[in-house]
């Protein structure tokens, strides 16, 4: 099956095993290491889902849980679940999935008339318009009933088993990045034991997605070695695919393990159980929940072909997929530049890459500029061109302070915009322990402060967002939570690993 937007070499995925499912009803193909997200991506489909209020046509933004938009029904029968994302459910063979919110069909959407009167429908009309006449309210609650929702409950009994289990640790590590890895390897290495979960299938975090080197090497490598490190020490417990979803008193945490959600419906019961969630009473507790990065505003930026810079990136070096042929970056930091070096590395088009900021120095862009991509520095986009997909772009120039536009509006072709806003560190597992965050001007974002109870964040959930610094983080406080738990003397096992920043 031609996959046009799939890259002919590079990406995690194993093309010497290709899965067939289904999308809609249509056949596709892709292979195993994709999401349902990158698999539709390899096949062209751009148009996944309708908003929920509007009906406005909605594509893949995100490369994992912060997706906002792709929200699929997988299955069918008693075994369908509703509501899953689809750039965190994995591939598999004969995978059922489809559009929810649409009627009669996600690219055809009767609904969508509604956006023609958004103007009369402002948030909360509903609680007046639908209290008159009281008679009648059957019909209305029928009418609101058949449009709310984003997926359908199975008609029957659940088929698949679930269990509980109740365990101690020294230290648990939430998060499986770099910062995540070095943090367990410290603790490891003192004699703690350590649980450390991450929810994707591959540890590795945000290095599956990037060409980032490590000790002279690909990051993977490092990541391999550290693994197998990790996996010879009897008190070291790994757990992929499983979200800690919850902090609370006395060190209580929570953690959902998805253990048969990748594989075939046909094929689980003799997998075990489907989910097996864990309460787990830890001494020490390590956040390593990463960052997300944050869109920019602007009109129309929810069309299909919008998407996040770091998602592009990953969907490039991870599942070798262009999401794009023609891609425009929209970013106002240097960390988006990255992305554009990644889609030159590819041998993607790259329109040009239009930035907010009047001046725009630094190593990245100089790197990309060296490519001969066109920086436009002191511009904004003013509105984006197609319907279902994104057809081009108008773009003006700002004012000196950036407070408003200037001059006139020209239009430049693409249909990929990569943006960037810069990151927002996941706070939410320091949050839930008590903790509170604190703004801070310089990085733009909210930290973590003084923890309540016996938690740590490091790398990027810090405001950490260099590599180097996930990694020296990661040791430091990796080490020092064993020490805290009873375990080694509270200081990193060797030096951190080298890396090109």
């Amino acid at each position: 099956m031609s996959q046009p937007p799939r890259l002919p070499t590079g990406g995690r995925i194993r093309r010497d095993r290709p899965l067939g499912f289904s999308f809609n009803g249509r056949d596709y193909e892709g292979f195993e290491g994709d999401t349902l997200a990158s698999a539709l991506l390899a096949n062209g489909v751009s148009l996944v889902a309708r908003s929920f209020k509007y009906h406005r046509p909605r594509g893949i933004v995100g490369s994992g849980s912060e997706e906002p938009n792709a929200f699929m029904q997988i299955g069918t029968g008693v075994a369908t679940l509703a509501s899953q994302v689809a750039t965190q459910v994995e591939l598999y063979e004969g995978l059922q999935a489809r559009s929810v919110n649409s009627w009669p069909s996600v690219e055809f959407d009767l609904f969508s008339v509604l956006g023609l009167a958004a103007r009369f429908l402002p948030p909360g009309f509903y609680y007046k318009t639908f209290m008159w006449p009281r008679g009648m309210w059957k019909v209305y609650e029928r009418l609101i009933r058949s449009t709310a929702g984003l997926g359908v409950a199975p008609p029957g009994p659940d088929p698949d088993r679930y269990e509980s289990f109740n365990t101690h640790c020294d230290v648990l590590i939430a998060g499986g990045g770099p910062a995540g890895l070095a943090a367990a390897l410290s603790a490891g290495r003192s004699g703690a034991r350590v649980i450390l979960a991450d929810e994707q299938p591959e540890f590795g975090g945000h290095l599956l997605g990037n060409r980032a080197t490590i000790d002279g090497a690909p990051a993977m490598s490092w990541v391999s070695a550290t693994l197998d490190e990790l996996r010879a020490m009897d008190e070291v417990r790994l757990l992929p695919r499983s979200s800690v979803f919850g902090h609370y008193e006395h060190n209580w945490l929570g953690i959902l393990e998805r253990r048969g959600d990748h594989l075939p419906v046909a094929s689980r019961a003799s997998r075990g159980p489907r989910e097996r969630r864990w309460r787990v009473r830890a001494k020490q507790v390590v956040n390593a929940t990463g960052a997300f990065e944050r869109p920019l505003v602007f009109p129309n930026n929810d069309r299909p072909g919008v998407m996040l810079a770091s998602a592009v990136s990953t969907y490039l070096n991870r599942f070798a997929v262009s999401p794009g042929s023609r891609t425009l970056l929209f970013t106002n930091n240097d960390s988006a530049y990255q992305t554009a070096l990644d889609l030159a590395a590819a041998g993607c088009t790259l329109a040009a890459v239009v930035d907010v900021r009047a001046t725009v120095d630094g190593d990245l862009p100089q790197r990309v500029r060296d490519h001969g991509i066109d920086v436009l520095a002191g511009y904004a986009i003013v509105n984006v061109h197609g319907r279902t997909r994104v057809r081009g772009v108008e773009l003006m120039p700002l004012s000196g302070d950036a407070r408003r536009l200037v001059g006139e509006a020209w239009s430049l072709k693409c249909d990929l915009i990569a943006t960037s806003g810069g990151w927002n560190p996941a706070l939410h597992l320091h949050a839930q322990s008590g903790g509170r965050p604190r703004w801070d001007d310089a990085r733009a974002c909210f930290v973590p402060v003084t923890s309540v109870q016996a938690e740590r964040s490091v790398g990027a959930c810090n405001g950490s967002f260099s590599l180097r610094a996930c990694l020296t983080e990661g040791q430091t406080e990796g080490a020092a939570a064993a020490a805290a738990a009873g375990f080694g003397g509270g200081g990193p096992a060797a030096d951190p690993p080298v890396t090109e920043e």
